[in-house]
């Protein structure tokens, strides 16, 4: 094997590695412009009905809306909420759940889409209610 035959091989992988590496933050900002649009027309209106639903059932939960974010916590731990946030680390940014529950002295979290592999555009006011509908049971149990 000759030493050029290696370095045109290995110039041919790192230049696609680039443009790779391009289009995957080219589709990252655009599905983080449309994660925020996501968020203010469909994410949090459904998250505050379903606080105030919960609240209204005696089940003190509130909303909060940090930049980038959204978070239904219980009043009764901080470590009890489901969230949701963007996740830019795969090929196609996808919309993530993320739940964490208190058990005592440990806390377990974990993390799943909020529907499948579906972009931030292309999600609902249904997804995002069958998804709480989907993880507030061990929440409420008690």
């Amino acid at each position: 094997m000759e030493i050029s035959e290696v370095r045109k091989r290995l110039l041919l992988v790192i230049d696609q590695s680039r443009r790779g590496a391009s289009a995957r933050q080219a589709r990252a900002e655009a599905a983080a412009t449309a994660y925020e649009r996501f968020l203010t027309t469909v994410a949090v209106p459904v998250f505050q009905m379903f606080g105030n639903a919960l609240r209204a059932e005696g089940h003190s939960f509130t909303v909060f809306t940090p930049k980038s974010g959204l978070r239904l916590a219980s009043a009764r731990s901080g470590e009890d909420y489901i969230e949701l946030a963007l996740d830019t680390a795969a090929d196609e940014p996808i919309v993530m759940a993320r739940i964490s529950r208190a058990r005592g002295h440990r806390v377990v979290s974990r993390e799943r889409p909020v529907r499948g592999l579906t972009p931030p555009e292309a999600l609902t006011q249904e997804d995002v209610l069958d998804m709480l509908l989907n993880e507030i049971g061990p929440f409420v149990e008690r």
